[in-house]
């Protein structure tokens, strides 16, 4: 890790708590301004402190190995009464801007008694992680389809290995299960018997088991955009794109409706007929196929774009990057793809094995024409050389509110109903297609309503309404 000049004496985390070795209390954890500390924090921000917990890197081995993990507090504005932990999914992603993000939103009233803390998991940002530098080396362009995958699958696995490699102790120990040992541990450095929580997507996963683990230790928990109790990336492919193709499916009946203004017909079936024969003119087959199965929000934009491009328009095109750095001096936001692949195939006990994965893309592609193909997560732990930890959610008795979104892609619907088979709570419905978007709407009021008094619900509510066509 790396760490400006003087931070790491600043945030030493003293070892007081005989059982729990190398956990701050909240007398000895020490917060500074995240502005004067972390690289890249906002040089506006006067409210956000940050501090390090140490934590094992092997819960196994208690007075083993230990790392740092970065947390940020926005302490709350009134009474208080407790703190929420927040997390925005992943694996991958930090939490470290999360309390401010979520002042900025229709759900800030949860900041007024609660002080809230995000944080970066191991492996993520801040937190301690592993640095590693990808062969990207592309097939040869004249191989087969399937041999290019191949190809690709292989190339990725032998990175991966490589960057086990590096730090086998620290990645064999990157799993859900540990990270939310971590958080219970910054749950005894903030002195806090009982701690509140608000997970997004992964985090939803997280949350089940945090709670799994140290239900005694939840005072309240929201869970949204639920992700499967069980972790299958060949079941999350056919999942996702069932869902997608769903969505192309009400995309052209919603054309339909509005003939006077798109001119693709009347009918979904008429209207399915004259997008799949534009699709087969196509060039950049993904990215019409991203067009056909957007966001009910851009349904109407992308309407005129395909009207636009059945009279001879273009296609543009996208680009992405990544950032590697991680101590205080790493950018407070930065995405680790690495952190992301290994939490995700250290606790799933699908197939490593390529052909096996390829047999299952062909059967998605049959089933769903449209979406099949664009699968991706099946085929991400092929070659991962560590062992399978899978998830073992239970029931718990601490207050518990699910969030699912109606015509959601990322976490279809069904995902929350089967966690809530598994471990009980409450299902709120939200109206929408949109991940993790409850604090965007106005039901984020049950949200607040929820941290503050208990009350759970079992309603649904609307999503952002759609725009005229």
């Amino acid at each position: 890790m790396r760490f400006k000049g003087l931070v790491r004496t600043a945030l030493a985390v003293l070892v007081l708590i005989p059982v729990a070795p190398g956990v701050a209390t909240a007398e000895t954890l020490q917060w500074r301004l995240c502005r004067d500390i972390a690289n890249r924090w906002p040089s506006g921000d006067d409210r956000s402190e940050c501090a390090m917990v140490t934590v094992p890197v092997d819960y196994a081995k208690p007075d083993g190995r230990t790392v740092d993990i970065a947390i940020s507090r926005v302490k709350a504005s009134g009474d208080r009464r407790g703190v929420v932990l927040l997390n925005p999914g992943g694996p991958g992603g930090s939490g470290m801007e999360l309390p401010k993000s979520i002042l900025r939103s229709r759900a800030a009233g949860i900041g007024a008694h609660h002080d809230l803390v995000g944080f970066a998991p191991r492996g993520v940002g801040y937190s301690a992680g592993v640095s590693c530098q990808d062969d990207l080396t592309q097939p040869d362009p004249s191989l087969p389809e399937k041999e290019r995958a191949r190809f690709v699958a292989e190339r990725d696995g032998r990175n991966h290995q490589r960057c086990v490699a590096q730090d086998p102790e620290f990645v064999r120990n990157l799993t859900t299960a540990n990270i939310a040992r971590d958080m219970d541990r910054i749950r005894i450095a903030l002195g806090e018997d009982k701690i509140g929580y608000y997970g997004i997507s992964w985090g939803t996963a997280l949350g089940a088991q945090y709670r799994t683990l140290f239900d005694a230790h939840v005072d309240k928990m929201l869970l949204d955009s639920v992700m499967a109790p069980d972790l299958d990336l060949v079941e999350m492919d056919r999942a996702q794109m069932t869902a997608r193709e769903n969505t192309f499916a009400e995309f052209a009946a919603w054309i339909a409706r509005h003939d006077d203004v798109y001119h693709f017909g009347t009918s979904q079936a008429a209207v399915t007929r004259a997008l799949l024969d534009l699709r087969t003119r196509q060039t950049r087959l993904d990215a019409f196929d991203s067009m056909i199965t957007t966001s009910r929000r851009h349904w109407a934009a992308t309407a005129r774009e395909l009207a636009a491009l059945a009279a001879g328009g273009t296609l543009g095109a996208r680009a992405a990057e990544e950032n590697r750095t991680f101590g205080w001096d790493a950018d407070q936001t930065g995405f680790s793809p690495f952190q992301q692949t290994a939490v995700m195939c250290n606790d799933s006990g699908s197939t490593r094995d390529f052909d096996e994965v390829w047999d299952a893309r062909l059967r998605l592609i049959e089933q769903l024409p449209v979406s099949g193909r664009y699968g991706s997560e099946a085929v991400r732990c092929v070659g991962w050389p560590l062992p399978a930890q899978p998830w073992r959610f239970t029931g718990g008795s601490s207050p518990l509110q699910l969030v699912g979104h109606l015509y959601e892609q990322v976490t279809p619907i069904g995902w929350t109903r089967e966690m809530r088979a598994r471990i009980g709570g409450a299902m709120l419905t939200v109206e929408d297609d949109v991940h993790g978007s409850l604090d965007t709407l106005p039901c984020a009021a049950k949200a607040v309503e929820f941290f503050d008094t208990g009350k759970v619900s079992n309603d649904s509510c609307p999503g952002a309404p759609l725009p005229p066509a």
